[in-house]
């Protein structure tokens, strides 16, 4: 006779606990020990509870291998679903192991846990018992992202491991944290972002301001180094003269690197709908910058066609001041466009539900990936599936409100994807591919390439721990099924995005891993957090126009210009929205944060603590560098980036 003590831990979040029958099977190298209740009346699996029993088996089971914990009915009580943290088994040798689960368990069955360390692919696969992730499915098709808020869970499994519902809500959420803003809990700076949207009514119409939104706004990542005028953009030396001053001329700055351009050809030919039974309309612009000694980013001409002419002309700051306004608010209007949905919507959201989806599919708890990844995709399907339901979905917020509606947004998403690549992905290539690295006053860059570096890091050491050699790697068969799967199903297998199908090398894999964290956090937290800031304010960033582009210069009146953007109605729910994305939850996890132990290893648990303190390094190193700013860049502070995308 063996005697083995177990304990069995209870998430502290709200409904956590559970009233039905819990009963345990151990199972280990030399047979299995016969099912056991662990019910005793009282406060078992309750809410917050940490329970300790003692399992008996005929024989030694020698190493546990795997638990199976059985959920069933108990007495005339109602199925309630349980939120299991952790089981812990104790040997009669004092041989201790952990298996993890952090899921919600719901109905009637059995789950198999296997023993918490990391185990890759190639060191055999699962029992035939044990938990694995192959039933879950892709819940829609990369062609019919757009298509309505038919998608639903595969199963029981997916929702459970999806965290559906963000019932496991934290008890320290309930006081007072989801009544404040992301800003007032985080930043206490004086002139930080919190002050923004008082600073965007006020200086909206100002080159300066327009120029540094292309830095550190909420669409960072569009503008491009230009080394040579566009043939459809016949931009002049005499035309630019009077901004850029006597002592230079276009030649000389296109040299020095100090000519920008932001090309918006993805936005040509999209269908435009009707709001409040009027046409609008969307253009496809063109916008010249440059920058001066100073930083300031100034913009010298923007054309608001792809075709040059007498109908398309170049608009130019020494023109009267409502049309020149109004030529930056068509450029501000497209921005809005391609910063919703390519930059937030395709990269922030739809792909953290290519990579959370494949993790399911491929990758069983025990994984080193799994342990690793699943903390950032937390939600992340969840929340996709409200947007799809309320924004994307036929009557919902983009065909009231936004003038691709959904039609339009489906052909944006596709010429989205189309352009999306691994290099754009990847911060630092994105960097130099843009030509965007001496850039002055990029507050985005400096602090996104800290945190790549971080998270770089971070990888390499968990990576380090697991894998020693490449051939480790290749043979990971669950590695590479997971790696294939988000190539073929999110990426349609478009070789020219450059997104590997297979991982031959360690760096290979640190670096796919790095990309794929980055993007679930720090990118959506960089393209989300200012939206209400810099958006409330809607001749800033309107999501329709009203009337068809100027086709000449000649001076508009302001009554004219707000009878291009938005109306009130259409303006308000479009704030309703941007309210809402700019709130977090209140069991927001900040990046870094692991409150779910699913290493059990050492090693990874010291990793996670340099990672963490790196972090706060950057976070003293944005406050030091915010008190200096007139208008701090918030968006990377890593308190205020969440773990995952979430929101």
């Amino acid at each position: 006779m063996a005697t083995y003590k177990v304990q069995v831990s209870t998430g502290k979040g709200l409904l956590t606990g559970t009233f039905d029958s819990i009963s345990i099977t151990l199972v280990g190298t030399y047979g299995e020990s016969p099912k056991q209740l662990l019910n005793r009346i009282g406060t078992d699996f309750s809410q917050g509870s940490l329970d300790e029993y003692e399992v008996e088996s005929d024989q030694e089971l020698g190493e546990i291998l795997l638990i199976r914990l059985h959920k069933e009915p108990y007495s005339f009580f109602p199925e309630s679903s349980w939120f299991c943290n952790y089981v812990q088994v104790t040997s009669p040798q004092g041989d201790l192991y952990r298996f993890p689960c952090y899921l919600w368990l719901e109905g009637y069955a059995t789950t198999s846990l296997r023993e918490g360390r990391g185990k890759r692919g190639q060191e055999g696969p699962p029992p035939p018992a044990a938990e694995g992730s192959q039933s879950v499915s892709w819940p829609v098709a990369w062609d019919s992202v757009a298509a309505g808020p038919e998608f639903s869970p595969s199963n029981e499994e997916e929702t459970r491991r999806l965290g559906a519902g963000r019932r496991n809500q934290h008890a320290e959420g309930w006081g007072g944290r989801q009544n404040q803003t992301r800003e007032q809990r985080n930043f206490k700076g004086p002139v930080w972002v919190c002050l923004s949207l008082e600073y965007v009514a006020q200086h909206w119409k100002e080159d300066a301001f327009f120029g540094y939104q292309y830095l550190n706004g909420v669409n960072p990542v569009w503008i491009r180094k230009c080394t040579k005028i566009p043939f459809n953009f016949p931009v002049t030396q005499d035309m630019v003269a009077g901004s850029l001053g006597e002592f230079t001329s276009l030649q000389e700055e296109l040299m020095k690197g100090t000519i920008f351009l932001a090309d918006y050809k993805i936005l040509e030919d999209i269908p435009a709908i009707e709001i409040n039974g009027y046409p609008q309309y969307i253009t496809a612009q063109l916008c010249l910058l440059h920058q001066k000694p100073s930083g300031e980013l100034i913009p010298l001409a923007i054309q608001l066609s792809q075709t040059p002419g007498y109908e398309s002309p170049i608009f130019l700051p020494s023109d009267s001041e409502w049309i020149w306004t109004l030529a930056k608010t068509w450029v501000r209007n497209a921005e809005f466009h391609v910063h919703e949905v390519t930059s937030h919507l395709l990269r922030g959201h739809q792909l953290a539900e290519v990579f959370a989806v494949a993790t399911l599919r491929h990758l069983p708890m025990c994984h080193p990936l799994y342990k690793l990844l699943i903390p950032h995709l937390r939600y992340s399907v969840h929340i996709n599936v409200l947007a799809r339901t309320f924004l994307v979905s036929q009557g919902g917020v983009f065909d009231k409100a936004i003038a691709t509606g959904r039609g339009g947004l489906a052909v944006l998403l596709k010429k989205g994807l189309e352009n999306l690549t691994y290099t754009t992905l990847c911060l630092p290539d994105d960097i130099q591919a843009r030509g965007v690295d001496s850039v002055l006053n990029y507050y985005y860059r400096d602090d996104g390439l800290k945190l790549w570096e971080a998270v770089h890091s971070f990888v390499s050491g968990i990576v380090g721990f697991y894998y020693k050699t490449n051939l480790a790697v290749q043979r990971d068969y669950e590695l590479q099924a997971w790696v294939c799967d988000i190539y073929t199903k999110g990426f349609l297998g478009r070789r020219s995005s450059g997104i590997p199908s297979t991982l031959r090398t360690l760096e290979d894999l640190i670096k796919f891993v790095t990309m794929v964290i980055f993007t679930c956090s720090a990118h959506h937290a960089a393209v989300n957090s200012g939206q209400f800031e810099l958006g409330a304010f809607m001749p800033n960033s309107p999501s329709s126009m009203r009337k068809p582009p100027p086709h000449t210069k000649a001076p508009v009146t302001l009554e004219e210009f707000l009878d291009t953007i938005p109306e009130m109605n259409t303006t308000s729910l479009v704030l309703s929205i941007l309210w809402v994305l700019r709130n977090e939850d209140f069991d927001m996890r900040p990046l870094g944060s692991y409150p779910d132990e699913h290493f059990v290893e050492d090693e990874p648990k010291w990793l996670i603590t340099a990672f963490q303190e790196r972090l706060a390094e950057i976070t003293k190193e944005i406050e030091e560098r915010n008190k200096t700013l007139t208008l701090g860049y918030t968006y990377l502070y890593p308190p205020g980036i969440e773990n995952s995308t979430a929101i």
